[in-house]
């Protein structure tokens, strides 16, 4: 046969696969339209168990009875039960697993997450060896939607071809070269040197460096022209090309990339022989006000080269309702008791520059005018102040240890009479303005004329001298990094049991660091500390005792609403009550909760109480104080009877014990 008519029936074959093929697959798709085949989103079957630890149901025999004690202190019994056919309550030995179909579940928040569960099952005749099922759910929470990682199901065919399309580009990009000194005809550079540079080609075999201007001075050309003269220009803008189109031929030869980030299954799949069900968990952040998320899912079959084959239709959804412990805080306001002191002080100091051995002010020297300013400035704060009045201002004025100390002490007191003179003139020139610009007034109480000055009349200045500032010098070496770093200041502080304040300078002034100490430090110790005395307007006993809202308090109970546990209990652990064990809870610490709880007799116990403790004895495993303190919050709050039903501690209490449930028999 000739290899013209072999190559024809080679292709009369292929299109004749090609055919069988394409109506294999026409079929399926058809198949797939008029039964509008779904993915389908249920519920996880959930047994008796759920929601009870490992060590619960350890401690859970198949004819396990409880004796707990109703409302009047009668003694009753539960058994674990299971309804006949009839509807009735019967005991039972095993209950045997029951798929429900139903469309929501409620699921408890912890931690501040919650996880979302539910299984994914695909029909086998959505599945083929050369598809892949994209399918995508997507989740509504408070009035927003959230597309969540898809579920890929990856035919056998259909990942080879990918591998080939990966395979198909490796090769195309090993074409390209990496190293462009390649393009370089080495051969031809060497014999233009050895011909017309036979200077610089003598030093081929030394390891000498020749310089790029040596080489450019022997022959009047540069190394870089005779590298792009001898250089294949060709070659090299075909493989800059190839290396600019390195993202479309990707694309070209890899019509769908394997994806490994972000998905929640990819397999492959060999043949159809059955449904593949797939358990989806999504874990989200529970936020103050979400209580319901809803998932649907869609998406579509692709074939080789990206083909769309047919669009999944839209799930029905599956809702989610959400319970949180954070339900049980307390809200009511938190008060404390709260001291209030009739007297007030404030201190303030200032670095009133002197001459040498001069007491007057003099506002145009170094930083005093910006200085006197300043408290000019407070006072008048003060004064103005809607909460205190000022009763009057202690001067106070240092003076540096140079010098004689009687004589510092003599100037230290008539500095601060200099400056409490220069205040007082001061404050009465404030009194006449205002008194210029505003006149008199009657005060209606008293029956007296006053004038508009106010409270500035009652502003009474006393000085007082305080002598050498040794104190304040002492926590300037002590925090001196120079007199630190140089061991300074351990010699400085030897020379402390000098009592005599001028023996103590005169050995100081013998050290090399004294000149440091008197020219950066002396100058800060001539400072002057206003001392404010001040009482509240119209309080006449010394202390007044009143409650004020604990505002630290209340912070954490907002954050509890806020499910921001871990601050919730930062801020409610000094508290060591009812709210901090609901945040414990809702960590999942449960013996840090039952320390709190357990504090608590029986005839205190509210609803809320007896509800938590419930839980976590649930979480322990010692399940009859669980029922009995679940029976007692029902008692208490019947609204306790349909709360039981979200959190999987109770739940699976009331599946177990048929609790909720009275018959004429005494079993709940």
């Amino acid at each position: 046969m000739s290899p013209r008519r072999t190559s024809i029936s080679a292709f009369i074959v292929l299109v004749f696969l090609l055919f069988l093929y394409s109506c294999g697959t026409g079929k399926k798709v058809q198949h797939l339209v008029e039964t509008q085949a779904s993915a389908e989103l249920t519920l996880p079957y959930e047994s008796e168990f759920s929601g009870l630890d490992t060590v619960a149901i350890a401690g859970i025999s198949s004819h396990d009875t409880l004796s707990v004690l109703d409302d009047e202190g009668n003694k009753i019994y539960l058994m674990r039960t299971v309804l006949d056919e009839n509807g009735e309550a019967t005991a039972s030995e095993m209950l045997e697993a029951a798929y429900i179909s139903a469309r929501f579940r409620n699921v408890a928040e912890r931690r501040g997450k919650v996880d979302i569960r539910f299984d994914v099952t695909v029909p086998a005749a959505m599945m083929g060896s050369s598809w892949q099922v994209r399918l995508t759910p997507t989740m509504f929470i408070m009035g927003d939607s959230t597309r969540l990682d898809p579920v890929v199901i990856t035919g056998k065919d259909f990942r080879s071809s990918q591998i080939r399309g990966y395979e198909r580009y490796e090769q195309w990009v090993s074409k390209i070269v990496e190293d462009t000194t390649r393009f370089i005809n080495r051969r031809q550079v060497e014999l233009f040197i050895e011909r017309y540079m036979p200077e610089v080609y003598a030093f081929r075999n030394d390891t000498s460096i020749i310089t790029e201007d040596e080489f450019n001075l022997a022959k009047g050309i540069t190394g870089e022209e005779l590298i792009e003269h001898y250089t294949d220009d060709i070659a090299r803008r075909i493989n800059k090309r190839r290396i600019a189109s390195k993202d479309k031929r990707f694309q070209y030869y890899v019509k769908t990339p394997i994806v490994e980030d972000g998905l929640k299954l990819d397999t492959i799949i060999t043949t159809a022989t059955g449904d593949l069900v797939y358990e989806y968990v999504q874990t989200i952040d529970v936020h103050r006000g979400l209580r319901k998320a809803d998932i649907v899912m869609d998406g579509g079959i692709f074939e080789f080269g990206e083909k769309l084959v047919y669009t999944v239709p839209r799930s029905k959804p599956l809702a989610f309702y959400i319970s949180s412990l954070s339900s049980f805080v307390d809200t009511t306001t938190h008060y404390k008791t709260k001291i209030i002191e009739r007297r007030a002080e404030a201190n303030s100091s200032y670095n009133v520059v002197f001459k040498t051995a001069s007491y007057k002010i003099d506002p145009t020297l170094e930083n005093n005018a910006e200085e006197i300013a300043r408290i000019k400035r407070n006072i008048l704060d003060l004064v103005e102040n809607q909460v205190f009045d000022l009763d009057s201002i202690i001067i106070s004025a240092f003076a540096s240890p140079e010098g004689n100390w009687k004589y510092n002490m003599e100037l230290s007191s008539k500095r601060s009479a200099s400056i409490s003179s220069y205040m007082t003139d001061y404050m009465q020139r404030q009194r006449d303005s205002i008194i210029a610009e505003r006149g008199f007034f009657i005060d209606a109480e008293e029956g007296t004329v006053r004038d508009a000055s106010g409270d500035l009349a009652a502003v009474r200045f006393t000085s007082r001298s305080d002598g050498e500032n040794w104190r304040m010098l002492d926590e300037l070496v002590r925090n001196d990094p120079y007199m630190v770093e140089n061991g300074y200041d351990e010699e400085y502080f030897k020379l402390a049991d000098a009592h005599d304040p001028d023996r103590r300078e005169r050995r100081m002034s013998r050290h090399e660091w004294y000149s440091y100490v008197r020219d950066v430090f002396y100058p800060k110790l001539r400072v002057v500390n206003f001392n404010f005395h001040l009482h509240r307007k119209g309080m006449v006993k010394d202390t007044i005792h009143t409650t004020v809202v604990d505002t630290t308090y209340m912070e954490g109970v907002q954050a509890i609403d806020d499910r921001d546990y871990e601050r919730a209990i930062a801020l409610l652990t000094p508290y060591h009550d009812y709210n901090l064990a609901v945040a414990y809870s809702a960590m999942d610490r449960t013996e840090s909760a039952l320390e709190i709880l357990e504090k608590y007799p029986e005839s205190k116990r509210t609803a809320p109480i007896n509800y938590m403790l419930a839980i976590l004895y649930s979480r322990k495993g010692e399940i009859q104080k669980a029922v009995q303190l679940y029976m007692n919050s029902c008692s208490q709050n019947p609204s306790y009877v349909y709360r039981g039903n979200l959190d999987p501690e109770i739940s699976a209490l009331i599946k177990q014990y048929g609790l909720n449930k009275q018959n004429d028999e005494d079993v709940w």
